[in-house]
């Protein structure tokens, strides 16, 4: 259902009206952002009044707490211009897709806490894995701009932050109980110490279990979550520091094209039997396994497992300086697991490089048949960093200046093991009962190891003339990364021809870049604000260009050769925009433009587990932002967000597909995934004790390929969230029960996977969940 009549008119008139009051200003790189709660003076807490130099959104804690607990960080900046967000199902706890200004995720840089979380080879983003919903105070996010300071090497596109709450300086025990559609049920409970120490430390403690089951298809996921974090603040600074925990194990949604999708519905997913299975082992008969199609569920899961640990500590060295040290570590193993089939007489071969060696897996005696397996798609990732800054003031002058290290290793394999006769993995973490070759080594699909070590040393001045009513911003970058990515010969070649992937071989790569950033402020009045900004971004090459079954390393007389050098991406932002900050209205609004160089268009297909990466050479992003809030009135407060894009690539395209060239005329056409308009909407009503608040996000057309020959269809969801808190009951305090309701009117969308080439290069989509809802009731002791 397309439910675009209830939000078109209604957001265009209120655009217009309002953006009518207004006429033009932002950023000090160390922006004027003020977190504050529930009485935030913009009541739905979806926009922030600033003074800096960049197009930045906001969203706080008044506005997060309303959300369902088990929402991800993406569904909580959904509101916001420029962002395109969608999740699995609505729980979000299997994760979901994000797009800003066409930006995909892995072009935008992601911190949690200062931390950067993009995966360290593709970049990729995991959205519910960071943090519970509870703990989360801000969700930053910088369209089209990436910070100077900012730890990235993939942020062609801007960048994301996400802040949780400090430790509260009172003692509290918080427990949250919620139930809800298709088995949702979560326990979250806190302890805040309060303020001990003389009054200079707090710390804070929480865990989380969360269990639903999939909107469709059988299988669920279950999720365990402990935040920790302390702080102590002294005379001349402070330290804060932080631990963040998740572990979950899932099954996958099917993830099917469009032609699946008509031919079997809208809730196919697969299989929930395990037909015909595993064939009766027979000496001498070649029995080849198939397996069910769609694929079996239980050999669709996703387990993954990873820490975020950070210490921030601010020590001040003289009355106008300051030095900040903020190292961290990131940990995370896991993957996805697939139904996938195994020739007995298909292992690597090291000594010939094929796969012909031969193994009894079903032990009937020969080497004839081919087995139904557990495949994997694993990695495992530790990752220590530190950002040191010093910042001298000098008058109402700012200037910074500091040094940010990175050594990620990634260790990503492809292991296997012989399904259970039932259909059940052997083990779903790939720790045991795993495959092993003839000569006893593993068998893996892939095996790499990828050692990146990233450096950047960056400088920022912030200067405030005119009585600060003119600041000039300005910076400089220069992100260099290593990329020393070792292949070990593994089982990746298709069929018995020998290729890359069956050999070792090792390719070392630098990329570095120099990025500059030049912004300025204007206060036309006291309430009025102008504002320019124009910044260079990057993106490092993704460190599975360099893999045997990406197209870019092959084999030539036996030498395996990097046939096709992948550029980096590069981009250049430019905004122009004006803030409105009255004393009923926010208002901020933007033009913008994006050029790049060699555009990357990343694909992953979820079934094969292969991600290739394509130049699409150079494409030109134009458009506008807009939004605004108002201060509650009488109870009622709104928040509106309007976004118009357009993105066209201006080259035509050779492409490489298994040896054939076919040239693809894409000159004009628009770069996929970039819906040409959004807009959005938040009416939220809060006399006392209860609220009512309602989101509706219109999503404009947007293509599935490059060549424009699949179109997604527009769409608009509406989601309801109501709330009501009781008086104090004796030891009780603040009890509060909560509503959630999303997509009321059950509207049907689709998502792409990813980018493609063109509809014959297996599109496949997410579809959007039917309507939930979930109650929570929260108590503080």
């Amino acid at each position: 259902m397309n439910k675009k009549t209830y939000i078109r008119p209604l957001t265009l008139a209120v655009l217009a009206a309002l953006a009518s009051q207004a006429a033009l200003a932002e950023e000090t790189q160390l922006q004027t952002v003020t977190i504050t709660g529930a009485g935030d003076k913009l009541g739905v807490g979806l926009l922030q009044q600033q003074e800096g130099t960049r197009t930045r959104s906001d969203v706080n804690k008044a506005a997060l707490e309303k959300q369902s607990p088990t929402s991800n960080i993406y569904q909580g900046i959904n509101m916001l211009p420029g962002v395109n967000a969608s999740s699995q199902d609505n729980s979000g706890m299997f994760g979901g897709a994000l797009t800003i200004r066409g930006f995909n995720s892995d072009q935008i840089g992601v911190t949690i806490n200062g931390v950067p979380v993009n995966d360290s080879g593709s970049y990729s983003v995991y959205p519910q894995e960071f943090v519970d919903l509870e703990n989360l105070c801000q969700g930053s996010v910088t369209q089209g701009s990436s910070d100077t300071d900012a730890p990235h090497m993939g942020a062609s596109g801007g960048n994301m932050s996400f802040v949780t709450c400090d430790p509260e300086k009172e003692r509290r025990v918080r427990f949250a109980q919620s139930l809800g559609s298709n088995s949702l049920q979560r326990t979250y409970v806190r302890g805040d110490t309060g303020l001990f120490a003389d009054g200079k430390a707090r710390a804070f403690a929480s865990y989380s279990h969360s269990e639903v089951d999939k909107w469709k298809g059988a299988g669920g996921m279950k999720r365990d979550h402990v935040d920790t974090g302390i702080r102590y603040d002294f005379s001349g600074g402070y330290i804060n520091a932080s631990v963040l925990y998740n572990r979950q194990v899932g099954n996958a949604f099917g993830a099917m094209t469009l032609q699946q999708i008509q031919q079997m519905g809208y809730n196919a997913d697969y299989s929930t039997r395990f037909i015909p299975g595993h064939l009766p082992p027979q000496f001498g008969t070649a029995q080849k396994e198939t397996g069910p199609s769609p694929q079996y569920y239980q050999l669709q899961q996703n387990p993954f497992e990873n820490v975020i640990a950070k210490i921030d500590a601010v020590l001040k060295l003289g009355p106008d300086t300051r030095i900040k040290l903020q190292p961290y570590f990131w940990y995370g193993y896991g993957g996805a697991t697939s139904q996938q089939t195994q020739a007995e007489n298909g292992f690597l071969d090291k000594t010939t490089h094929t796969n012909t060696a031969s193994k009894d897996l079903n032990g009937d005696g020969d080497t004839l048949d081919t087995i139904i397996t557990n495949g994997s798609s694993m990695t495992r990732t530790r990752r220590p960093g530190i950002t040191v800054t010093m910042e001298q003031s000098w008058g109402n002058h700012l200037l910074q200046a500091g040094v940010w290290y990175e050594r990620a290793q990634h260790v990503q394999t492809g292991q296997a093991s012989i399904a259970n006769n039932d259909g059940s993995p052997a083990d779903v973490w790939m720790h045991s009962g795993l495959i092993t070759r003839p000569d006893g080594s593993l068998y893996q699909y892939r095996d790499w190891e990828t050692i990146s070590t990233a450096t950047q040393l960056f400088a920022i001045g912030t200067f405030n003339f005119m009585d600060d009513r003119l600041a000039i911003n300005a910076g400089l970058r220069t992100p260099q990364i290593k990329r020393d990515f070792t292949n070990h010969a593994n089982e990746g070649c298709s069929g018995k021809t020998a290729c890359a992937a069956a050999y070792d071989y090792n390719i070392t790569k630098t990329y570095n870049e120099t990025l500059p950033s030049f912004g300025a402020r204007y206060f036309l009045t006291p309430k009025q604000q102008m504002f320019f900004n124009v910044t260079k971004n990057y993106r490092a090459v993704p460190n599975y260009a360099y893999s045997g079954s990406n197209g870019n390393v092959q084999l030539v007389n036996g030498q395996v050769v990097l046939v096709n050098d992948v550029q980096p991406e590069t981009s250049i932002n430019t905004d122009i925009g004006y803030r409105l900050q009255g004393d009923f209205i926010t208002l901020s609004g933007s033009l913008f433009n994006v050029d790049f160089r060699n555009r990357q268009a990343n694909s992953y297909d979820s079934v094969t587990q292969k991600s290739v990466n394509i130049n699409a050479g150079d494409v030109h992003t134009w458009g506008g932002e807009i939004e605004l809030g108002t201060v509650p009135v009488k109870g009622w407060s709104a928040y509106a967000s309007f976004t118009s894009n357009h993105s066209e690539i201006k080259n035509n395209l050779d492409w490489k597909n298994n040896g054939t060239v076919t040239p693809l005329q894409l000159q004009g056409n628009d770069f996929p995934m970039t819906p040409r308009w959004m807009a959005a909407l938040s009416l939220q009503y809060a006399p006392g004790a209860w609220y009512v608040r309602t989101d509706v996000k219109h999503t404009g057309k947007q293509f599935a390929t490059l060549a424009n020959d699949e179109v997604v269809p527009e769409y608009t969801t509406v989601d309801l969230d109501a709330g009501y808190r009781f008086g104090n009951m004796g030891v009780l305090k603040n009890p509060t029960i909560k509503l959630n309701v999303s997509n009321m009117f059950n509207t049907s969308y689709r998502i792409p996977t990813s980018s493609k080439v063109n509809a014959a290069d297996t599109v496949r989509y997410n579809l959007g969940a039917p309507r939930s809802a979930a109650v929570t009731l929260q108590v503080d002791l």
